[in-house]
């Protein structure tokens, strides 16, 4: 371990912010990587592994707070502490943890990023109407998903330049720290810090990811919304969700359903509802009525003396099952309407009627008012 000043090798100040030490090393890894500088390979290579190592100490809190108290010594990875065991003194689980994976692979903390990643899932809401929740339909919609930058190809790098080997994994994306306990020597690998467990490095970014590799782009695509789809259900279409960065597969789309309200039908399980008024005049004759379906109307014939709140049962003018295509039934309640204003010769013909009637014709009430009666006594 090289025994500089890491500050002065990055010619930054000792209070100097985590951004402050991103930009000098930028600067610095520009100026002096072998790939770059190669009028003086053997000297740019030399400057290029301190500037490394500097970045490597005071880009980790930990370490930069160890280097300011004990300086070189406070990082050796060889050395040892003041109480005599290394790191010993201040081990905690973490570092348990970190003993277990390098004896029996726990954790997996070290994973090498730089390799094909799967996109994001990105999630919509369409909103149809009741008609296309039952007969299914397809919808257009317009999504903002992140596709592979058509300048740099993913690489993320302007073009004509292309990203450098890490020097500090060499290309590995992770490195090896020893660390001396009081029972041996342990090694711990952890992603590289200086390209972020890439194995490479971007020293000139694409004029148009800015180094992401990536863009958003919105898309049109057409998706197919089936047959008997409830509120709120939710329809997935593999692959058309985010690209995956370095070429991985692509994330899906969730489109959630939101089914608008129906000014006539309600929605029962696979069942429709509706209510149907009627005059009273209707309900007492009988006769025929149009009665409003899915599917359009069609002619019932309401029998005499029809009490409001009967039921019909039209089958098969449902909701189709979304898993097997099987209509529900239509569920039509018959709602008796009584007149709330009458005029003077509409008043006397209904008392006329209700003096020639009695109880008898209304089983209801005349069954009602027995019962009452052998209740209450009265």
């Amino acid at each position: 371990m090289s025994k500089n000043d890491y500050y002065e090798v990055l010619g930054i100040q000792k209070d100097a912010t985590d951004e402050d030490i991103k930009k000098a090393y930028r600067r610095l890894a520009k100026k002096y990587h072998p790939d770059v500088n190669k009028e003086n390979p053997k000297e740019s290579e030399a400057k290029f592994k301190e500037v490394n190592e500097a970045y490597e100490v005071l880009s980790d809190s930990q370490k930069r707070s160890s280097y300011d108290k004990f300086g070189p010594a406070g990082v050796d990875p060889n050395g040892f502490s003041a109480n005599g065991y290394g790191d010993f003194g201040d081990i905690n689980f973490g570092d348990i943890g970190d003993i277990f994976e390098t004896f029996f692979g726990f954790g997996g903390n070290a994973r090498r990023k730089s390799g094909p990643q799967r996109g994001t899932d990105i999630k919509y809401q369409v909103e149809i109407s009741f008609e296309e929740s039952a007969f299914g339909t397809k919808k257009p919609l317009s999504i903002n998903r992140l596709e592979t930058c058509d300048m740099c190809k993913g690489s993320g790098s302007k073009a004509g330049t292309n990203p450098v080997t890490c020097s500090a994994c060499n290309g590995s994306g992770q490195v090896q720290y020893k660390r001396s306990t009081p029972f041996g020597q342990f090694i711990k690998s952890e992603p590289c810090k200086q390209c972020h467990g890439e194995g490479k490095i971007i020293l000139h970014y694409c004029d148009v990811c800015k180094g992401k590799g990536q863009i958003r782009k919105n898309i049109k695509v057409e998706i197919n919304i089936p047959a008997g789809i409830d509120n709120s259900q939710i329809v997935r279409h593999l692959g058309l969700g985010d690209y995956g960065p370095k070429g991985g597969p692509a994330g899906d789309l969730y489109v959630e359903i939101r089914v608008k309200n129906h000014p006539l039908f309600k929605r029962e399980d696979n069942n429709v509802l509706c209510d149907i008024p009627i005059t009273f005049a209707h309900a007492t004759l009988g006769g025929e009525m149009d009665i409003p379906t899915l599917d359009g109307k069609i002619r019932k014939v309401i029998p005499e003396g029809t009490q409001s709140g009967t039921v019909f049962t039209l089958k098969g003018k449902g909701i189709p099952s979304i898993k097997t295509g099987i209509r529900g039934d239509q569920i039509v309640k018959v709602i008796v309407e009584v007149p709330k204003k009458l005029n003077e010769k509409q008043r006397e013909l209904l008392i006329k009627f209700a003096e020639s009637t009695g109880d008898d014709i209304y089983e209801q009430r005349k069954n009602f008012f027995e019962k009452m009666k052998n209740v209450l006594g009265v």
